[in-house]
């Protein structure tokens, strides 16, 4: 949960700056700026915690390395779509669908117990699938529908 600490720690900042330069506050930007920083922030976490997040993928996918520097670049690229009022909607639809797809990584790695910050098996298991990381994906899937399509 650490993680929505930074989605709506920028949400709430980008509210009250966009209040204080520009008069009133601005909803719209603040939301997506919000995941847009999310959603880049845990793309870098591709290349910091590589060798862990790779023991998220299920055993029977190959080329895991290639799927977690895969996965980290489109987080990075979704996050700059967000900004772009042009491409908001298309990237958020994508990106609704990427936290479907990347579920099942979350299903396995509760089963085997990852810890992709330490690369081992001595990860929260199955108690952090149901308590947190099932609503957080709830949280980001409607956040992402509300501020980057019903808003747009």
């Amino acid at each position: 949960m650490k993680l929505l600490v930074i989605l709506f720690g920028t949400f709430i900042l980008a509210l009250l700056g966009t209040a204080l330069f520009q008069g009133k506050p601005d909803i719209l930007f603040s939301g997506n700026l919000g995941m847009a920083v999310f959603i880049v922030f845990t793309g870098l976490s591709h290349f910091k915690f590589q060798k862990g997040m790779a023991m998220m993928i299920p055993k029977f996918m190959p080329g895991k390395m290639f799927w977690v520097y895969f996965t980290g670049v489109l987080e990075i690229a979704a996050g700059i779509g967000l900004m772009i009022p042009s491409i908001r909607e298309i990237t958020s639809i994508l990106l609704i669908i990427f936290y479907v797809l990347v579920f099942i990584a979350n299903i396995n790695s509760s089963i085997e117990r990852i810890n992709i910050f330490k690369a081992d098996h001595t990860g929260p298991g199955m108690k952090y699938l149901y308590v947190q990381r099932i609503p957080m994906q709830i949280i980001l899937i409607a956040w992402t529908w509300y501020f980057g399509i019903y808003l747009t």
